[in-house]
């Protein structure tokens, strides 16, 4: 490389503005397409269970706690899932969708990657 040409590129480099973000402190709107955390509404789920089937990380799975009243969980892998929306589509119910607001999923703490939708069965 030349020097003269290697100045240039200097001198353009000090005056112009930089080209990347300042991501944690200067965030911008994530897109609306995207697929970032699955959301699960429960009053519509029938606990079919083929989002489970039909999921190819295997990141979901359905828990039926008592079929009479239709109470189901929905366990979801976050580190497990491929963000491919197999499960929203192959949902009849229309009960899951993927989340474009909620897409950090990073954590220093393994129990952030076990989410249990749904409420447990109370006694009596």
């Amino acid at each position: 490389m030349k020097f003269g040409t290697m100045l240039g590129d200097l001198t353009i480099s000090l005056f112009s503005q930089p080209s990347t973000e300042r991501y944690p402190f200067e965030r911008s709107e994530a897109p609306e397409r995207l697929r970032g955390m699955l959301i699960w509404h429960p009053e519509d789920c029938i606990g079919c269970g083929l989002c489970a089937k039909d999921c190819p990380a295997g990141a979901l799975d359905v828990i039926v706690l008592d079929k009479e009243s239709k109470k189901y969980q929905l366990r979801y892998y976050p580190d497990r899932c491929t963000f491919c929306a197999q499960c929203v589509y192959s949902c009849r119910q229309g009960c899951l969708e993927m989340s474009n607001e909620i897409w950090e999923l990073a954590a220093l703490d393994r129990s952030m990657f076990d989410i249990i939708f749904g409420d447990c069965l109370e006694n009596g």
